[in-house]
């Protein structure tokens, strides 16, 4: 039995959106409609010392000094760092594990932000990105989904370059008409093969690998909702884009402060948004994806 009364899990969480959402989890708490006692957040990273270091910056954090939000200074929430690699399926099965022994009557919601964005465009690049951004995502949301109670959440960090304007007819109706983790994989396999051919422009794919796996991961959760919802879980599935932050990845050239692009996953994650389940979400309202 788990001393706290609510338990969440960032992954990618030592910098950036990440870090973000971890302290904007904290702040906003006390007024969430989740808030029924003390609350753990799981800070995650690939990186020990940068995971470590990262909590010690928000332990320090001026914001929730303030707000007296963390538990040292009399608040509800604490935070923790444990490692974890999205890409390594040992290090998955290491912190789920850990969870399910430490807190026995489950957590409450899993935010997957980790993910990357290489520069340039091949065939090895777009197996890396679809590797991490959606194999990978999809396979961890797997293996938290029996760890969360019965009204637990997942929130994927997704994009809205997942956009299909610019693909062609056929490719857009065959993600809009996707109904199973199996029917967009074949989309996403036929597009790394399309990529090692050298002619994805001609199969109607976009030469681009971060927004197609971005594509993968907005039909992947939207699927995997639907998977959940047919079993009769009440757990709740959603992706959501941050908008264009200013962070590492987008080199400085976003236009929202990484603070701004938290809310919507937190919103999703703390926050009474309706029950909604496989929907996607940008600055707190959902779109529809054929409309993005």
């Amino acid at each position: 039995m788990s001393s706290y009364s609510r338990v969440g899990v960032v992954t990618g969480a030592n910098k950036g959106i990440g870090l973000a959402i971890v302290r904007q989890l904290a702040l906003q708490y006390p007024k969430s409609p989740l808030n029924n006692g003390p609350f753990l957040i799981y800070l995650t990273a690939r990186d020990k010392s940068r995971g470590e270091a990262a909590v010690k910056e928000l332990q320090q954090d001026a914001q929730l000094k303030q707000a007296k939000a963390l538990k040292a200074d009399g608040g509800l929430s604490e935070i923790k760092f444990h490692p974890f690699d999205v890409t390594d399926k040992d290090s998955v099965k290491t912190l789920a594990d850990h969870l399910k022994e430490a807190h026995s009557d489950g957590i409450d919601f899993v935010i997957n932000n980790a993910g990357i964005a290489m520069d340039g465009f091949d065939a090895n690049i777009v197996k890396t990105t679809l590797s991490c951004n959606y194999y990978s995502t999809l396979s961890a949301c797997h293996a938290f989904l029996s760890l969360l109670k019965p009204t637990g959440r997942i929130v994927n960090v997704a994009s809205t370059s997942g956009s299909l304007k610019k693909v062609s007819h056929e490719v857009r109706e065959r993600f809009l008409s996707s109904k199973t983790e199996a029917d967009v994989t074949s989309i996403l396999q036929d597009f790394q093969k399309a990529v090692e051919a050298g002619k994805e422009k001609e199969d109607g794919f976009l030469s681009a690998a971060y927004a197609t796996s971005k594509a993968g991961l907005i039909g992947g959760t939207r699927a995997l909702a639907r998977e959940v919802k047919e079993k009769g879980s009440g757990v709740l599935v959603n992706s959501c884009c941050p908008g264009y932050v200013n962070t590492e990845m987008s080199k400085g050239n976003g236009t929202k402060t990484p603070d701004e692009g938290a809310k919507t996953p937190v919103w999703l994650a703390i926050q009474d948004f309706g029950g909604k389940t496989g929907s996607f979400y940008r600055d707190e309202k959902e779109l529809e994806w054929k409309d993005l």
